[in-house]
């Protein structure tokens, strides 16, 4: 009786994560199917008896500078991931192991600037960037970048950082190992899961 229900639960899950690839694959695959029509069946609800063509991908990369848009944004997209795991992981290890005065006002701070939706500050940031000479430059766009998703990853990092036990700390230190040795071989390797994470966001946001 154990076997044939333990069966039926296995069959109700794979049936689950058929369903839910087929909601999640189906949108993505039915427009990669669209963008190979001709324009005038482009919004046909079937495929049958509709004639398939390159012409939209030649006329993408013949007619638009599309590969450069491509290249600047793999681009920015890798330096931003590169950057915010950086500055997050060491500015999560700093409010995680020491101690120092406002560190509390500090990360209260962080957490309320969470709160404003982004659009509030775009006037303040172009005008920022505009006296700064780095409207429409990689730099400035990267700061943008950067700095959004610092509070979010800071306070996300930081509460991994508080799980692992300081005791892997002091039993380092006791063997002379310093807070950059600690960071390095200690903390990084134990919270990759949470890097691989911050990488992910960082990169597709």
């Amino acid at each position: 009786m154990d076997k044939f229900l333990r069966k039926i639960s296995t069959l109700l899950v794979y049936l689950f994560l058929i369903c839910n690839s087929i909601l999640v694959l189906g949108p993505v695959i039915w427009t990669i199917m669209a963008s190979f029509k001709k324009g005038n069946n482009l919004f046909s609800s079937t495929f049958s008896g509709i004639e398939f063509t390159f012409d939209h991908y030649i006329t993408l990369f013949t007619d638009t500078p599309y590969m450069q848009w491509y290249l600047n944004t793999f681009i920015l997209a890798t330096a931003n991931m590169l950057i915010s795991l950086i500055v997050v992981t060491m500015t999560a290890y700093v409010f995680s192991r020491y101690r120092f005065r406002g560190k509390r006002n500090t990360l209260m701070s962080i957490l309320v600037l969470q709160m404003f939706p982004a659009f509030l500050s775009m006037t303040a940031i172009y005008i920022l960037l505009s006296k700064a000479n780095l409207i429409d430059t990689y730099t400035g766009l990267l700061l943008v970048y950067v700095t959004g998703s610092l509070p979010f990853m800071t306070w996300l990092v930081k509460g991994y950082f508080d799980a692992i036990p300081t005791s892997l700390d002091e039993a380092d230190k006791i063997d002379g190992a310093g807070h950059l040795t600690i960071f390095i071989q200690i903390i990084l390797p134990l919270a990759k899961p949470i890097l691989v994470f911050v990488g992910l966001v960082s990169f597709t946001g």
